[in-house]
Formats: structure tokens, sequence, C-alpha cells
């Protein structure tokens, strides 16, 4: 079992910026394909970044609505993925979770495809 837990939401204005973390505890996740999603009330997951792990370089992505905003990164020594999130709107205003996949998710951009999950972190942009 892997477990997931995010910190680092909160309540920040527009143009302002939040890092969110996702420890993982139970066995390390530097094998592990890891993703980031938003999810409003009363809306679907939507996806927002991944990383796949493969011995290939090039294989983080993010959605076009965060792409040179948010940047997800990963510091396996702490056994700790990031979304390090500048420019912030009011529409990004969503419960953030992040996800982990003991292989490579097709397609990365389902949440469904992913094995474990934390309980996710609320970030409330205000304009």
């Amino acid at each position: 079992q892997v477990l997931l837990v995010e910190s680092g939401g909160g309540l920040v204005q527009a143009g302002g910026s939040l890092r969110l973390s996702c420890t993982a505890s139970g066995r390390t996740i530097n094998t592990y394909s890891v993703g980031w999603f938003l999810q409003a009330p009363g809306k679907e997951r939507e996806f927002v970044a991944a990383n796949l792990f493969t011995w290939r370089e090039g294989n983080t992505f993010h959605a076009d609505s965060v792409k040179g905003r948010f940047t997800l990164s990963r510091d396996n020594a702490k056994n700790t993925v990031y979304l390090q999130m500048n420019s912030l709107k009011p529409e990004d205003t969503a419960v953030y979770s992040c996800a982990a996949a003991s292989g490579v998710p097709v397609p990365y951009t389902s949440w469904r495809i992913y094995d474990f999950w934390g309980q996710g972190t609320q970030v409330t942009v205000s304009s």
C-alpha cells in the first residue's frame, strides 16, 4: 500500500503563488508515475500534471490550462512530489489531489487509471 498526504493549500490572491506537497509513505514512489488532479464541487476531476516513470527524459506533462504557470517536480530523497503554482487565477480554485501508479498510466490524463490517492488539499484564489 502507498499512502499519500497533500499539504500546502490555502487562500491566495489572484496572481499569487502556492506550492503543494504530496508526501508518500508505505514504500518509495521513485519508480512510480505520479499525477496531480483538481476537482471543483459538482465537477469531474480534471488532469493538472503528471510525471511518468520511464528510463527516458521528457516525461513530465501539464494541462494546457496550467502550462507555463504550474510545475510538477519530485524530491526522491523526501519521497515527495510538488506542484508549484504561480500566477494563480480564481478559476484555479479547487481541491487538488495527488495520485500514483505503479506502472505507466495510459492515458495519464485519466484519473481512473491511477492506483493510489491522497485526500486532497483546498486551493482558493480570490479576485
